[in-house]
């Protein structure tokens, strides 16, 4: 390393210069044809002494005690951030600047007839005044500066690219689990052919001990310099052999191969990474098509419906435009309330590990039993008064939930790992009950809407009102010990858990007594009421489940919060 880091710096910042001169500036409007030919003419006297000189610089800073990789990242970044600007400032300004060019020549030379103007001047070199240039490019650097959707498209390369596994952004997909099944096959047999040795030798190579790393970083200085220079020798080589790219798509799929080369994708995240991979290809094909058949549409339609049809697809913008933003920031919140997981997975202290896990996992209770109060009260509600839409609502909200157990269960499991190895054997029982008790009550909750809805949905009757009082007095129980147990885990008031669990039991041997009650009155009833009466049974035997599934919840929550004896 000690000398070698001198000649990877002078190659990887060769790399970059080379790339910043054939792909950053060479559109610049500062660059006079003079100017390109005489680069154009010693590329190659330019990139030997550009090769020569920051050898020699890099090995004389890393003597300095100066970070050479940190220096390689920041020239990489600058000119892969030159090139960005140039093309996003082609897409910013482009159309418009188009249709106020072809409006200006239209005015100096349409002679007033449309339908017979040609728009030929759109075919000769732009000439674009500076002022436009330089007060797009101020609008740029501020919205890049304070846009935070900006950041989310940043964060989508890092995540996929992350050493760590952690709170992946992608599910699993079929293609990606046969990728990585085939991988795997094809990696256990041709370990059978390898010389222990040399696997031996192979894994030393990838020894992250010893590995620097800042924290919340989600890969090393040495991958940010490869990514950087291996990016810019792919984009300058295909700009030299004038081949059509994107510097977008060749710069992510970089990142892509060096976190699959320097093995950030283990056995317990390939399987999202793939799938995040697969869905950003496959996101930007999917643009291009929809943009194109979209523009043919639009086109159509203010063709067809004239100014009418410009103001209402300029609402319709508007409208979707702001939709967008409200669920940009509905997602931001729930990115916000999972910063404390990000927090747990960088700190160093064990015992402080487990204090913000026990936070997280309260925060985890008090979300998830508030959304059992809510839900509950809608589905039961939906079903006695004959409303389809809050079922409906229910329906949608059961199964994100369901998500969202998922992925809770999968970062707590892995919080576990950041604390000290006796409170995890301690704790790990009964983090997986809680969870698997939260799992158990919205199964409940989505077994009863499955009923009510389907009942509802095809009209038939409500519930007898005698059934309607005699159900809101156990409806009112239960709510009660919902809220119950939702103030006991936000006071941390644990003594109060074995009452409540007794109140439980007390409803659950209510719910039986109607239950047994049902049964006779569905054996010597009004057979009309045969259907309802069966959805209401179920609605009491699902609430008597949940109940017992509650009382398991408090139970967990009791031994996860309890001081623990290490």
């Amino acid at each position: 390393m000690k000398w070698k880091i001198g000649l990877f710096g002078g190659v990887a910042t060769t790399a970059i210069i080379y790339f910043l001169l054939l792909k950053g500036i060479k559109d610049m409007a500062f660059m006079t044809p003079e100017l390109k030919g005489c680069i154009h003419d010693n590329t190659i006297v330019i990139l030997a002494v550009c090769f020569l000189f920051f050898t020699v610089l890099m090995q004389v800073l890393y003597f300095l005690k100066v970070n050479v990789l940190k220096v390689v990242v920041l020239i990489g970044t600058f000119s892969l951030a030159m090139a960005f600007a140039g093309n996003d400032l082609v897409n910013f300004i482009g159309v418009p600047l188009s249709g106020l060019s072809s409006y200006t020549d239209y005015v100096t030379n349409g002679a007033g007839d449309p339908h017979s103007f040609m728009m030929g001047s759109l075919n000769a070199p732009s000439d674009t005044p500076f002022y436009f240039l330089a007060i797009a490019g101020t609008i740029m650097v501020i919205s890049l500066a304070t846009s935070k959707k900006a950041l989310n498209v940043s964060k989508t390369e890092i995540g996929l690219g992350s050493r760590d596994a952690g709170d992946e952004m992608f599910g699993s997909s079929r293609a990606a689990r046969k990728i990585v099944r085939m991988v795997l096959s094809f990696s256990s047999w041709l370990r059978r052919y390898i010389p222990k040795r040399v696997l031996s030798w192979l894994n030393g190579r990838f020894d992250t001990e010893k590995t620097e790393m800042e924290d919340g970083a989600a890969f090393d200085l040495i991958r940010g310099a490869v990514n950087l220079t291996l990016a810019g020798m792919l984009i300058a080589v295909g700009t030299s052999l004038k081949l059509p790219l994107s510097t977008t798509f060749v710069t992510f799929m970089v990142a892509m191969g060096t976190s699959l080369a320097d093995r950030a994708w283990g056995r317990e995240s390939a399987v999202f990474r793939i799938t995040g991979v697969i869905s950003v290809i496959g996101g930007w094909f999917i643009t291009a098509g929809a943009a194109f058949i979209g523009a043919a549409v639009i086109v159509l339609v203010m063709h067809q419906g004239g100014y009418v049809a410009m103001i209402a697809g300029a609402v319709i913008a508007v409208v979707l435009l702001i939709k967008s933003n409200i669920r940009f920031k509905n997602r931001k919140k729930e990115d916000q309330s999972d910063s404390l997981f990000q927090t747990i997975l960088t700190t160093r202290d064990k015992k402080q590990a487990w204090n913000l896990l026990s936070i997280y996992m309260g925060e985890h209770h008090k979300k998830f039993l508030l959304h059992v109060i809510e839900t509950y009260s809608d589905i039961t509600s939906g079903f006695i008064n004959d409303k389809i839409n809050m079922l409906s609502k229910s329906e949608r909200e059961l199964y994100r939930q369901k998500s969202i157990l998922k992925g809770t269960r999968r970062r707590e499991t892995l919080c576990l790992r950041y604390v000290s190895k006796e409170i995890a054997i301690e704790k790990n029982t009964w983090l997986h009950l809680a969870n698997n008790s939260c799992m158990a009550m919205n199964y409940n909750m989505r077994h009863i809407n499955e009923v009510c809805k389907e009942h509802v949905e095809n009209n038939f009757r409500v519930l007898p009102s005698q059934y309607k009082s005699e159900f809101d007095d156990i409806r009112s129980e239960i709510m009660d010990v919902l809220n119950e147990s939702l103030s006991v885990i936000d006071t941390d008031g644990f003594e109060y858990i074995a009452m409540i669990r007794r109140k439980c039991d007390k409803i659950k041997d209510a719910i039986s007594v109607k239950c047994r009650l049902m049964f006779e009155r569905l054996r010597d009833g009004d057979p009309a009421d045969m259907a309802v009466l069966y959805v209401y049974l179920n609605m009491l035997q699902e609430s008597q489940e949940m109940m017992s599934n509650l009382r398991k919840l408090l139970r967990s929550v009791d031994k996860l919060h309890r001081q623990t004896g290490f």
